[in-house]
C-alpha cells in the first residue's frame, strides 16, 4: 500500500466515468443535490484505454506530472480490472491497479472503486459516477455525489474545443465549476 497504490486509485475513478449517452437523467433514490449519472453505460463499450483530459486536483493524483491513462478490462466474475497510469516528474511510470464494481446494475452509472487489497479482501471504496458519456463512446465525465472529484476521460489524448465547450456546459448543469478542472499534459505527437 506504497504511494503507487494511492495514486491509481485516482485512476480507478478516472476509468469508470463514461459510460451512457451524455444526456443524463435523474436515477430513483439519488439526492436533488447530487450529480445526476447517465441513463445507461454499456460495459463493452467502455472498457479499453481511456486518457484523462482533465481533472479536479486531488491528493491520490499528486505524483502525476503527464501522460495519465487509465485502462479497464471486465474480469470473468463480471467486476472491471482497473490499471491507471501515469508518468511522475522524473519521467517515470507510476502505476495503480484496482477493481471496480457496478453499484446500480439497472443503469451501469454508478460504480465502486477499490484500489486497496489487503489478503485479497477489497478495502476503502470510492465513488465512481459516470455523468457524462459520448454516444459513440468517445470521452466520458466521472463525477462523485458531493463533487469532491471529477475526470474528463477521452480516447484519444485530445478533444477538439467543440467538444470541451459541450463538457463545460454538462459540468456546469451538473453543479460543477469547470474552472476547477486541470489539464491533464498528454504527449499528442504519438
Amino acid at each position: 500500500m506504497g504511494q503507487t497504490t494511492i495514486v491509481m486509485v485516482f485512476v480507478a475513478a478516472l476509468g469508470l466515468a463514461s459510460m451512457a449517452g451524455f444526456g443524463a437523467s435523474k436515477l430513483s433514490g439519488q439526492e436533488s443535490d447530487e450529480p445526476t449519472t447517465v441513463e445507461s453505460v454499456d460495459l463493452e463499450r467502455y472498457v479499453g484505454l481511456w486518457y484523462e483530459i482533465a481533472k479536479i486536483p486531488n491528493r491520490f493524483q499528486k505524483k502525476c506530472a503527464s501522460g495519465t491513462t487509465a485502462f479497464y478490462s471486465i474480469r470473468d466474475d463480471g467486476n472491471i480490472d482497473v490499471v491507471n497510469r501515469c508518468l511522475d516528474a522524473d519521467g517515470e511510470i507510476v502505476r495503480a491497479v484496482g477493481m471496480a464494481k457496478v453499484e446500480d446494475a439497472e443503469t451501469n452509472a454508478r460504480l465502486k472503486v477499490s484500489f486497496v487489497n489487503v489478503l485479497g479482501i477489497r478495502l476503502f471504496w470510492g465513488d465512481y459516477w459516470i455523468i457524462g458519456l459520448d454516444e459513440n463512446y468517445e470521452y466520458a465525465v466521472v463525477g462523485h455525489p458531493k463533487r469532491d472529484y471529477g475526470w474528463i476521460l477521452a480516447r484519444s489524448p485530445a478533444l477538439s474545443s467543440d467538444t470541451l465547450e459541450k463538457i463545460d456546459s454538462l459540468l456546469r448543469d451538473q453543479g460543477y465549476s469547470p474552472e476547477d478542472f486541470v489539464s491533464t499534459l498528454q504527449d499528442t505527437e504519438s
